[in-house]
């Protein structure tokens, strides 16, 4: 045969595998409104900067009549490509073949594509529509997806792993994204879950569709497995490039530094007359938030879930930030299970990647209560008060109104490696609140005085003489706990020249194999 025959055949077969499932499928993937798996990554990744890899690779089985049907790629697109200009490893799963199943081959094409990301340090994007693992393989379809796992785990705090979830993700295959980092769900048109609606509805009777089951909105709000929901694939790709904006390579690296004109000594003077007189009136932290980043621009993670804490990345100055806040118009900021499992994974993650952690305080303290004593709030909170303590990253934080009781000493204070923590004039950093305190200080006058108006009136009058001498910010400045009291219009300045003086911070924690962290 002649090259040029030869030629003619390599683009064939290339045209071949280009078209998956074939015409058909693909006019049956955007009815529903999905895109391709190679569309998608045209969309995710720069123009022309794809290559691929096992274009190819075929499926090797022979039962169930398999071995009549087979198809270039074997229902995955893997390759690498840029963002930004910068490197990525990407595996987009092809529903048009064989509803996306995984396969034995199939899995060895997103091994190859993990571990090549792992030699050179760039990160994984997996973007998942598949219907699980591929029945007619068995068990070397299970084996297949315990490899990813595997890798999976071994990527885990080396280089940064996102997951799409354009489509379906159920059984087993759940389980890589919730390795992963990061995970997007497109609203109504993706579902996540580990046993379907028929196995559901025969093991425990219920009858669920698979949008209450696993839909976006669930796992964005009430479990909490997915950090961002999108409306449409278009919108989830560019939150994965956007995301990415703000992570590094690999672990070995620092965050991307970006050119800023926005000035570091900007003064917000509305953050002056922000915090409520009254000190159980609610504001938006996120107001402060905006007020002090570069450009306003803040990305926040997990947004619909545990709304009391807020999640997300900023920058100060062109440097990358994670920020971590207490939320006083929700439960008035406290922290229960779900913020503080939230918490604690963003500010292990940002720890990981290098990449510093800004925390604005405005805490009541823990929720009481029998559901969140028997959920398990105990072990859950600390969690957060065990990330914060074992972070090296540079540690900033801001206590803008309460810190009261162990939720103070949790929120990244001075006692657990916080390098510079500041206080607005109007913090009140104590044990508790003045009115709990008053009542357990002066139990004893309490009880002799029948009169209700009399004690309210008692009560008041000593708040007022507890909150003068205890729950200032004063006291803990007195003894080093807070480093300066600041203006708040000038918040801006003062943690960028906080993260400036830290950029060469060096802390580590004694040898281990790893550590034991209450799970």
């Amino acid at each position: 045969m002649a090259m040029q025959d030869k030629i003619k055949e390599l683009m064939s077969l290339r045209q071949q595998a280009k078209l998956g499932g074939g015409e058909k499928r693909i006019e049956s993937q955007h009815k529903k409104g999905k895109l391709t798996a190679r569309e998608r990554l045209e969309l995710l990744l720069d123009e022309g900067s794809f290559e691929e890899f096992d274009m190819f690779v075929c499926h090797r089985s022979i039962d169930f009549g398999l071995d009549k049907e087979s198809y270039l790629s074997d229902g995955v697109v893997t390759g690498y490509g840029t963002i930004d200009g910068r490197l990525v490893y990407v595996f987009s799963q092809d529903f048009t073949v064989f509803g996306g199943s995984l396969s034995e081959m199939y899995a060895q094409k997103i091994c190859k594509v993990m571990d090549k990301a792992m030699k050179v340090g760039a990160p994984v994007i997996g973007i998942n529509d598949s219907g699980g693992a591929r029945i007619q393989e068995g068990v070397k379809s299970l084996g297949g997806y315990a490899d990813i796992f595997q890798r999976n785990i071994l990527a885990s705090g080396v280089i940064p792993q996102i997951s799409a979830v354009f489509g379906p993700c159920a059984g087993g295959a759940v389980y890589s994204p919730a390795l992963t980092d990061f995970i997007i769900m497109s609203n109504k048109s993706s579902y996540m879950f580990v046993t379907g609606p028929k196995v559901v509805k025969t093991v425990t009777g219920e009858t669920v569709t698979e949008e209450e089951l696993g839909g976006a909105m669930v796992h964005g709000a009430k479990s909490g497995v997915t950090h961002f929901v999108a409306d449409s694939e278009e919108e989830g790709i560019q939150l994965i490039r956007k995301l990415l904006s703000y992570l590094p390579q690999n672990n070995l690296e620092d965050p991307p530094l970006l050119p800023c004109d926005d000035p570091i000594d900007r003064l917000e003077d509305a953050l002056n007359s922000l915090i409520p007189e009254a000190t159980n009136k609610p504001y938006d932290v996120k107001d402060v938030i905006h007020a002090v980043v570069d450009h306003h621009e803040f990305l926040e993670i997990q947004r619909h879930y545990a709304p009391n804490i807020i999640t997300g990345f900023a920058r100060f100055n062109g440097m990358p930030v994670g920020i971590v806040a207490n939320q006083p118009s929700y439960l008035a900021g406290v922290l229960d299970i779900n913020s503080s499992r939230k918490a604690a994974r963003f500010v292990r993650f940002c720890d990981a990647f290098n990449i510093p952690i800004v925390t604005f305080v405005d805490v009541p303290g823990f929720l009481p209560g029998t559901t969140q004593e028997y959920g398990g709030i105990i072990i859950h909170g600390a969690k957060l008060l065990y990330a914060y303590g074992e972070a090296t990253v540079p540690k900033v934080t801001v206590i803008l109104r309460k810190a009261y009781g162990g939720a103070y000493d949790v929120m990244s204070s001075k006692h657990l490696r916080g390098d510079i923590n500041y206080a607005w004039p109007g913090a009140e950093i104590a044990v508790m609140g003045p009115k709990g305190a008053i009542e357990v200080l002066h139990q004893k006058e309490l009880q002799l005085i029948s009169d209700p108006e009399e004690r309210i009136k008692f009560v008041k009058e000593r708040e007022e003489d507890y909150r003068m001498k205890f729950a200032t910010p004063y006291v803990a400045a007195k003894y080093g706990y807070i480093d300066d009291v600041i203006e708040p219009r000038n918040t801006r300045f003062r943690v960028i020249r906080a993260l400036q003086s830290l950029a060469t911070k060096k802390d580590v924690n004694p040898p281990k194999k790893h550590s034991n962290l209450p799970l």
